[in-house]
């Protein structure tokens, strides 16, 4: 399998953020903001592994800036790093006052997305490189963020085994 480079699966979306996808303070819902991170990293990783994607975990979404009603959010992905089924994509959300022309950076994620067949099993990845100094610092703290992952992703077990299906309070 040939590698790629990071710049083949950049993925983009703008949205107008309107009145139903926002809160009381006229501020965009973040899970409605998480929902298009998961829609446009999902594009990104599809493009770089050619096959369907499933989301395996949610490193993490820091929302730096609020995203107000009337603005828009451009989301922009790529994939980072890859395994043997997994990839991880960086994302990165602008919010811009579309009357003023302020923009700023208003969240950030790390998403890892496993590559399926038809019938939902895993499948290889091709290798990822990358080009610029910006790509270059994700690909190389890659493996730092998937050993901390795993170790995430033990504890979850962990606590799912310890708590099972039980409402707690049961």
């Amino acid at each position: 399998m040939d590698a790629k480079p990071c710049s083949k699966s950049l993925a983009l979306k703008t949205t107008h953020v309107l009145p139903p996808e926002t809160n009381a303070f006229g501020t965009l819902f973040g899970g409605a903001l998480m929902a298009h991170l998961d829609d446009i990293a999902g594009i990104a990783a599809v493009k770089h592994a050619k096959h369907p994607v499933v989301t395996a975990s949610t490193d993490s979404v820091d929302f730096l800036a609020p995203v107000k009603v009337g603005h828009y959010i451009s989301i922009e992905a790529f994939v980072t790093w890859t395994h043997h089924t997994s990839m991880e994509v960086f994302a990165k959300a602008i919010t811009e006052d579309i009357v003023s022309g302020e923009r700023k950076v208003c969240t950030t994620a790390f998403m890892t997305f496993v590559a399926v067949d038809s019938d939902g099993k895993p499948v290889p990845v091709p290798p990822v490189y990358p080009e610029t100094e910006h790509e270059k610092m994700l690909h190389e703290s890659a493996p730092l963020r998937a050993k901390r992952r795993g170790e995430r992703r033990g504890q979850s077990k962990d606590l799912a085994k310890t708590f099972g299906t039980k409402y707690v309070m049961e």
